[in-house]
């Protein structure tokens, strides 16, 4: 349905046109009308706060052009003006990046008053007007489009992030705002560079102080003395990202390694107990941002059990038994593929060890393959009773385990 107002679509669909993408917003901008008027041709508001609206047919999301006044620190201290004399130019002044800051008419022709092609085609993140310092906010998302597209940062931009880290805006977010920003950074193709920004600005040690710890703290399994804790765990979050398109289990390799930001200094390189180490930082970090509780039992269970996945071909029967235990496996079969994701991620996630085979995963798989076909019905119908069926149970799922074992050790002697 065609209604006659004068609209301009704009931010990621244009954004992302240009760029030969699949937009997946479809935002526009109505410029020259009322709040009236807009409601009267049946559009449906749905922001109490901003004068948002839904297209009555085909559910895209329009908003009056509007300007915005900081009034007081952090990123709700705002007061918004929309009134139809505001233009369109503007409405594109407030936004955060000139990539995000051109607008396209209903038959294609684009408005850009700030050069956001030409940023686009260099490959550049430049904010547009000085206000951007004005919401904190602005640092995630630039982090994170540093992640999604690879684009470097003006310095000028740089020096305003790091001057809002510097004023304490940065400290005003939510912790939903700042999951939420860090769910879809671990959900880009490369999530390393949204922490990498973020340390660079200062951002990292106010945002996720179990993370920046870690920087220059030595990693010693690399031995690469340029490659620290902090490197060796951003190498893994994109390794991660290479192995699987889940968030959670990139989660999980995130976290792996926190327990080495708290190993004493006289006791570097090595890193005795880190894995027990990282569990309380595991759940200080879940706390604080308020993550969905599936996000820390898996980030937990990598920190504590990550070695023991690393050493599974030189574990007894019994141990490889109790990781799938420990991982309530037997009940959460997508735990454990989560698990052994993260785990392999960890291995690879060093240089030179990049495109190297991590055996353990597929070990473990067969174990886990043999002792989940051992049923307690095959014990009952033996006439076993009482505590002996779990006793017995174990045995065999012991047994099946040690059969594996020595099949591989056979195989990897020839």
């Amino acid at each position: 349905m065609s209604l006659p107002i004068n609209a301009y679509r704009v931010g990621g669909y244009v954004r992302d046109t240009l760029l030969g993408l699949n937009p997946k917003d479809r935002d526009w901008v109505i410029v020259g009308h009322t709040e009236e008027e807009v409601l009267a041709l049946g559009f449906i508001r749905v922001s109490a706060n901003f004068p948002v609206f839904l297209h009555p047919e085909t559910k895209e999301e329009y908003a009056l052009a509007r300007t915005e006044r900081k009034t007081e620190l952090g990123y709700q201290g705002f007061k918004v003006s929309a009134q139809p004399e505001v233009t369109l130019e503007e409405d594109l002044a407030r936004r955060d990046l000139t990539i995000n800051a051109i607008a396209m008419t209903s038959n294609g022709k684009l408005i850009d008053p700030y050069g956001g092609q030409a940023d686009l085609e260099a490959g550049l993140l430049r904010h547009v007007t000085e206000a951007f310092s004005e919401d904190p906010v602005r640092i995630l998302r630039v982090a994170r489009f540093a992640a999604r597209f690879g684009y470097r940062i003006a310095p000028k931009t740089m020096m305003l992030m790091k001057d809002m880290v510097q004023r304490g805006e940065v400290d005003t977010l939510t912790p939903e705002r700042v999951w939420t920003e860090l769910w879809k950074a671990l959900n880009e193709r490369q999530p390393s560079p949204f922490f990498l920004t973020l340390h660079d600005c200062g951002a990292l040690a106010r945002l996720f102080p179990e993370l920046a710890t870690l920087d220059g703290v030595p990693q010693r399994a690399t031995y690469h003395p340029e490659v620290d804790t902090f490197v060796h765990v951003m190498m893994v979050v994109d390794m991660a990202a290479q192995l699987t398109p889940d968030p959670m289990t990139r989660f999980a390799a995130l976290v792996h390694d926190l327990g080495k930001g708290v190993t004493p200094r006289e006791k570097w390189p090595r890193h005795h107990n880190h894995e027990n180490l990282g569990v309380p930082l595991v759940h200080m970090l879940c706390d604080r941002l308020k993550s969905p509780k599936e996000y820390r039992q898996l980030g937990v269970l990598v920190s504590k059990l990550h070695l023991d996945a690393h050493r599974a071909l030189e574990l007894r029967s019994n141990t490889v038994l109790r990781i799938f235990e420990r991982l309530d496996a037997f009940r959460n079969s997508d735990r454990l593929e989560r698990f052994l994701t993260a785990c392999e991620a960890d291995f690879r996630g060093r240089l030179g060890f990049e495109d190297r085979d991590y055996p353990q995963l597929n070990y473990l798989r067969e174990c886990f393959g043999v002792v989940r076909k051992v049923s307690p019905n095959d014990i009952l119908a033996q006439g076993v009773t009482g505590a002996r069926v779990g006793e017995e149970l174990r045995m065999k799922r012991i047994l099946a385990v040690k059969d594996v074992k020595n099949r591989w050790r056979k195989e990897r002697a020839m």
